[in-house]
């Protein structure tokens, strides 16, 4: 019985260890999403689950090495994980990319990373947190999707304006008009090209509604004496 009881609690400490990684990367993730950085509320949930999970097969060596000695064990067999886990992070490193401004397959990454994990308990045969880890890891990909696009977030563009070199939009009235249209601008900086036939405006400019950046598009595209514009968003 004391055999039992003491199994049952080890179970939900290593329980409550990756449940509790989940809801620390999750929050601190939700931080970097909601001021619109491209490693946001899944890409952190995932890798803080992660590191959970192999900080447990440490912990719990006895759990999974009971075929073994003390001596054996005194050898530190977690560097096989180590190296699986750093070889892991090249072929990770291969699935980000930018693109334009934006930076894309952060989250992939993470996935590929926290595969690996998981790949590690299954390996050893630490079947319990390998199971809370995978439904975890699901969990992330899957419900988190449904979450995340639902939560309050900052959205983030880099926008440009050219304008002829004698019908320029005074900077007071560009700002007034991102303004209406629900953005805060920074970064504003400025340029003239074409020997000084054109002039530039360059800018990031953030809104809490996404919509805005459609809507701001079509003025845009209305507004004479535009030469060109571009507006691109910036994240995962």
């Amino acid at each position: 019985m004391s055999n039992y009881l003491t199994g049952h609690y080890e179970e939900a400490v290593i329980f409550a260890r990756i449940l509790g990684a989940l809801i620390i990367g999750a929050l601190i993730g939700y931080e970097r999403s909601y001021h619109g950085r491209p490693a946001g509320f899944r890409t952190h949930a995932l890798v803080c689950i992660a590191s959970s999970m192999l900080m447990v097969v440490t912990v719990y060596q006895n759990e999974w090495m009971t075929s073994v000695s003390a001596e054996a064990i005194r050898t530190d067999p977690t560097r096989m994980a180590q190296g699986i886990m750093t070889g892991i992070g090249f072929l990770g490193a291969g699935v980000i990319f930018k693109e334009g401004l934006t930076v894309r397959g952060l989250t992939t990454a993470a996935s590929i990373w926290i595969t690996a994990a998981l790949g590690i308990l299954y390996g050893i045969g630490f079947y319990y947190p390998a199971i809370a880890g995978t439904i975890a890891t699901i969990g992330v990909l899957g419900a988190f999707r449904w979450v995340e696009s639902r939560l309050p977030s900052h959205h983030f563009a880099h926008q440009f304006l050219r304008f002829p070199k004698n019908k320029v939009m005074p900077e007071a009235e560009l700002r007034q008009l991102l303004h209406d249209h629900g953005f805060t601008i920074s970064h504003m900086s400025y340029r003239q090209n074409d020997k000084g036939a054109v002039f530039e405006y360059r800018m990031v400019i953030g809104t809490v509604d996404q919509q805005n950046l459609a809507r701001l598009a079509t003025t845009l595209h209305k507004t004479k004496d535009i030469l060109e514009f571009r507006i691109s968003p910036t994240g995962d």
